[in-house]
């Protein structure tokens, strides 16, 4: 197996490149389970932000990030944007994305109550890593559904011509490997 060695927050991994396409490599980034990256990251990335009344990331690999930097920037509350409509939502509002990750169009959803809660702030996207857009684009639609203000979108890491976005703020870059024929 090839890797990828990334440098985030004074803190080195190597990612391990995964085929996603017939062209295309990634580097797979999962912040999940690693508590050291996450707490450096949040650190760094609380220099960049703007300022923000909550913070909103998609279910699943966002949350540990959106929690600690929710605890850095001293907020009491953040929003997941669920990935299924679950039996305790009451008229969630809901929208499509297609992430390059999971490869198919997956849901995205608020609560009635949260969105009560989102209208008329300033809300930060916070996601793990901006590659297409999409699931940013999912999660600015529900923001604007509920009436709420996007204040700032942020990563830890843009993949590929996300990073040559003007619209994110991120810590570092992540290239995307072409495949040349085997």
């Amino acid at each position: 197996m090839r890797f990828y060695p990334l440098k985030v927050a004074d803190l080195e991994r190597k990612l391990p490149l995964i085929r996603i396409s017939d062209s295309i490599e990634i580097a797979s980034f999962v912040i999940l389970g690693d508590a050291e990256l996450v707490v450096h990251a949040a650190q760094e990335l609380k220099k960049k932000l703007p300022e923000a009344d909550y913070l909103l990331t998609a279910e699943a690999k966002g949350i540990p990030l959106v929690q600690e930097l929710s605890r850095v920037l001293g907020k009491r509350r953040y929003f997941v944007a669920r990935k299924s409509i679950k039996p305790y939502m009451a008229e969630p509002f809901v929208t499509e994305v297609h992430s390059i990750t999971t490869q198919k169009k997956q849901i995205l959803c608020l609560d009635k109550s949260e969105s009560e809660q989102i209208k008329g702030k300033r809300i930060l996207i916070v996601d793990d890593v901006i590659s297409t857009g999409e699931s940013l684009q999912a999660m600015e639609k529900l923001v604007k559904q509920a009436g709420g203000i996007i204040a700032g979108k942020a990563a830890l890491l843009a993949e590929g011509k996300a990073a040559d976005r003007q619209d994110i703020i991120y810590l570092e870059k992540l290239p995307v490997f072409p495949v040349n024929g085997d």
